[in-house]
């Protein structure tokens, strides 16, 4: 990509064409559902939906920056609102994307630090990684050969925040996606936030150094040392941290009791920086994470804390009562917890109420003892571990969800829930990708 449509006008009018054409199309399609049984009517709201939402995606893909990155989050609170076929699409705008070109991204770097600061660099030219709001670019130090990789922001990406959701929210509204009535102006008053902290580089910059002391005496992860003299508010340079991704040939090939003990450490790390720090990164993205192998020991490699998110310690106690009440399938403590975080309130009938418990003892199946899994039990090996590939669990509890109704009470739940789900399912896909087969029971334990 040589360059980047970043002049609010010219994206606006191209989501513009976009929301008028996909309206258009829409009446035409609510036409001829007419004229079609119910069964003719869902399977063609299928097709439609999922051929317009990848029209919508491959436009968002083309204009990146924060467009695309809050095309990104609105798919996290969509599966509360948005068709399913949608919800998948807009699940598809990863962060792996086409970069732009050199000339596009090297003014930034020089305006941030200097062209004598910058001297002091070896810039490789060809990307490292791209994503939405920015990409990476490997670089050397020459003094001592120090290799890093700086993180360049995008030009034009923070400024263009504020118009560009206002452009996504109306046409949402004009693609008529989202169900009438539903108030979209909370929602996306939270990926605005999301958004501006994406791209606060200042504040990434000291996550990254907050998680580094924490996790410094931990030989299980290995988090990038920030070089704050080639730091700027659109420039982020950290040590190059080499390894794998989890799907690569080399981790994929390990064996199973490597497998096994890096799924124990992705889903520790997930509940240390919950019930422990009450700060999580909330990014499962699988760019985030490399895995390398140190004096035969596997070491997760963490990347990227521009999402972490601070979780009050009211929340988290409320949370912890809801996790150990549905270990425990005790029902009183799971809705005391709910309520306390705001979660569900007297008005909930009762029959959503029990399927909401019932729903919470479903997802601490791999945390359980196999006799109390009930019809879960067929998880887990001889030896009582939880086969996490096998398991179809995600899809259960999503299934589970939605035909109990539960998706209307919980339309759009509070913004710590998103957050902090995205990046628990995230564990519970790690695990399965990595061929786990392990119980995790012991570690959450610790915990409640």
């Amino acid at each position: 990509m040589t360059k980047l449509t970043t002049r609010p006008f010219e994206r606006n009018l191209r989501m513009a064409r976009l929301g008028f054409g996909t309206g258009a199309k829409i009446a035409a399609h609510s036409f001829s559902n007419l004229f079609r049984d119910a069964g003719g009517r869902a399977d063609a709201d299928r097709v439609f939906y999922a051929r317009e939402a990848q029209v919508m995606a491959d436009e968002l893909g083309q204009l990146k920056g924060s467009i695309m990155k809050a095309g990104q989050m609105l798919s996290l609170y969509g599966q509360y609102f948005l068709p399913p076929e949608a919800v998948d699409v807009l699940s598809s705008l990863q962060d792996d994307t086409p970069a732009v070109a050199w000339p596009v991204v090297a003014p930034v770097l020089e305006r941030g630090l200097g062209k004598q600061r910058l001297a002091e660099l070896e810039v490789d030219e060809r990307p490292l990684a791209a994503a939405s709001l920015g990409q990476a670019h490997r670089a050397r130090r020459r003094s001592d050969g120090a290799e890093l990789v700086l993180k360049i922001q995008y030009p034009g990406v923070g400024d263009a925040i504020e118009s560009d959701v206002n452009t996504l929210s109306r046409v949402i509204g004009m693609t008529r996606l989202a169900p009438r009535g539903l108030d979209l102006n909370s929602i996306f008053a939270e990926v605005r936030e999301m958004l501006h902290r994406e791209v606060d580089y200042v504040a990434e910059r000291r996550f990254t150094e907050d998680f580094a002391e924490r996790l410094a005496d931990d030989e299980r992860y290995v988090v990038p040392r920030i070089y704050r003299e080639f730091c700027s508010d659109q420039v982020l340079a950290t040590s190059f941290e080499p390894g794998e991704g989890a799907r690569a040939k080399a981790v994929q090939s390990l064996p199973q009791s490597v497998r096994n003990e890096l799924a124990l450490n992705f889903l520790d790390l997930f509940l240390i920086e919950f019930f422990d720090w009450g700060m999580v990164q909330t990014d499962p993205h699988f760019g985030n994470y490399r895995i390398r192998q140190e004096a035969g020991h596997p070491r997760i490699v963490l990347l990227d804390f521009g999402a972490t998110r601070i979780f009050g310690r009211g929340f988290v106690d409320g949370y912890r009562s809801i996790v150990a009440g549905a270990l425990a399938r005790d029902a009183a403590r799971v809705i005391d917890g709910a309520r306390a975080i705001g979660l569900m309130d007297d008005a909930f009938p009762q029959n959503v109420v029990s399927a909401f418990v019932d729903l919470c003892e479903l997802i601490m199946e791999p945390f359980r003892e196999p006799h109390d899994a009930g019809d879960g039990q067929q998880w887990f090996n001889a030896q009582g571990a939880y086969r996490w590939a096998e398991s179809d669990l995600l899809k259960r509890v999503t299934t589970r969800a939605s035909r109990n109704a539960l998706s209307r009470y919980f339309r759009v739940p509070p913004r710590e829930i998103v957050f902090l789900h995205r990046r628990l399912a995230g564990a519970f896909i790690m695990a399965a990708t990595l061929g786990a087969e392990v119980s995790a029971r012991e570690r959450l334990l610790a915990r409640l």
